[in-house]
């Protein structure tokens, strides 16, 4: 049995998975967010470490045989979070997270600092990324700054409290922006821009490496034996190994709290100016390239808590009585918390546009499932004018569990959409893949294979002729309000 441990912004999730890849057990601990200004996005790392092990409490007293049967954990987790401990290991302040956007004029000074910035890190400078937040902090909180002994990443900070190691893996690293990416190593110069050193940050490793032990007081806390901690990856990394997108024209669509696009790549192949990212995935010698949007089941969410709905099933079965013969009436910009991908603008805000008497919550629910899915058509388009080679696409979250939400983006996208087993589990069954691959020692290609296919959606020829329309409406929506955004 394998443990794998995914820290997301909502919940922490942890499962177990045997080696036949059959899922036994899960639990999760939810998390809130704490946004105390404009732009800001903040959570507590203790509370990740008390929903870790509130989630742990659940499976050791549902399922304690199963925990004393497993060999090694593996992590995932939310990217780009800054946590910041002083000398004796204690959190300076609450984390800044990957939605935040408060430093983006701290992203200017960086590359101003490193002109060379893009080619090292194979990124551009966006406020989600960790450095530019390490810069903010210097500038707004000097006494915070002067106190920074390490800065890790959400799940390298679990990573600490359950072995004591400074530890972290290529793919989550590679979202800091002080990652030099094609060479798998810190890079001295985009540290040096934010006035810090290799010393503060932790060793790396790659995503299946074993990189410490639990300590005798967690394992016992858990219900577990004192197992080897392995790496694992970033959350997006972690996803991919979870459906197996691997290799080159493998993709998948995250609907999680953000929307990824993640194309596999056995080369680096970097495209910083049009917002693509380019990361280390957590295999050795593999890459990735991602499109991001920074809002998408989280729109969702918003629309059903707007509109006076329990929850969003209840929501999306009105929406689905909706005429998709005819196009909505209604288009709607999701950035509700900015956006990266292709914009990299932290100032845009989320629009409804063509409100009229007859609006109703099924227009407006409809609006932001479409929505997203046009600003997914966005990152498609700018992965492909990257390089990127795309056939089979995988959707994965707890969006993939609405088919009409599948409808809507294979028309958007005009390609077919594979569902597969283990795609709501997400991050979490890649990370228990990741710790079984380190004990095992068995080839990553018979082990990061593809979920079962549960089914495909294809495009809808009809819904693909008004879409390609609307799609051109949402560019011109965007590019037409940009400039009032504030």
């Amino acid at each position: 049995m394998y443990l794998g441990i995914d820290l997301g912004t909502s919940s922490v999730k942890v499962i177990i998975l045997d080696n036949q890849d059959q899922l036994h057990a899960q639990a999760s601990s939810p998390l809130t967010v704490s946004r105390p200004h404009d732009q800001w996005s903040e959570q507590n790392p203790q509370d990740w470490w008390q929903a870790t092990c509130l989630a742990m409490a659940e499976l050791k007293q549902k399922n304690p045989a199963l925990l004393q049967q497993v060999k090694s954990v593996g992590l995932s987790g939310q990217m780009h979070g800054a946590t910041l401990l002083d000398s004796q290991n204690n959190v300076i302040r609450p984390a800044i997270l990957w939605n935040d956007g408060r430093s983006e004029a701290q992203c200017k000074i960086i590359e101003q600092l490193q002109p060379n910035s893009r080619n090292i890190t194979g990124n551009i400078a966006m406020p989600g990324f960790t450095a530019p937040k390490l810069l903010w902090v210097k500038e707004n909180e000097p006494e915070n700054f002067d106190n920074v002994a390490k800065v890790l990443l959400p799940k390298d900070y679990l990573r600490l409290l359950m072995t004591g190691d400074f530890a972290s893996d290529m793919s989550d690293s590679a979202g800091t922006l002080w990652l030099d990416v094609e060479g798998r190593c810190w890079s001295e110069a985009m540290l040096a821009a934010t006035s810090l050193t290799v010393d503060h940050m932790p060793k790396l490793y790659e995503g299946t490496d074993i990189t410490g032990t639990l300590t005798a007081e967690v394992a016992e806390l858990w219900g577990v034996g004192q197992i080897p901690v392995v790496a694992g990856a970033g959350d997006n990394a972690a996803g991919a190994i979870g459906i197996g997108v691997i290799k080159p024209n493998q993709a998948f669509l995250s609907l999680g709290t953000s929307g990824v696009y993640f194309a596999a790549n056995e080369r680096y192949l970097p495209n910083p100016d049009n917002a693509v990212h380019t990361f280390c995935h957590c295999l050795s010698d593999t890459w990735h390239q991602m499109s991001v949007i920074l809002s998408a089941a989280s729109c969702l969410s918003w629309v059903t808590q707007l509109t006076g709905y329990d929850n969003e099933a209840a929501l999306l079965d009105q929406v689905a009585k909706c005429d998709f013969s005819q196009p909505n009436s209604v288009l709607f910009l999701p950035y509700l918390s900015g956006e990266r991908t292709p914009h990299n603008d932290p100032k845009a805000k989320g629009v409804f546009f063509g409100l009229d008497h007859n609006t109703d919550a099924a227009t407006l629910g409809r609006a932001v499932l479409e929505g997203v899915a046009f600003a997914f058509a966005d990152g498609q388009k700018v992965l492909l004018e990257a390089g990127a080679q795309i056939d089979d696409i995988t959707v994965i979250g707890g969006g993939a569990k609405s088919r009409l939400w599948g409808d809507i983006l294979a028309s958007v996208l005009n390609r077919p959409l594979s569902y597969r087993e283990g795609g709501e589990v997400g991050p979490a069954f890649g990370a228990a893949r990741l710790a079984r691959i380190a004990i095992e020692g068995a080839p990553v290609e018979s082990i990061c294979t593809a979920g079962q296919l549960k089914h495909t959606v294809q495009p809808n020829p009809q819904m693909q002729d008004y879409y390609a329309t609307q799609y051109q409406q949402f560019s011109r929506l965007y590019q037409s309000t940009k400039s009032l955004f504030i």
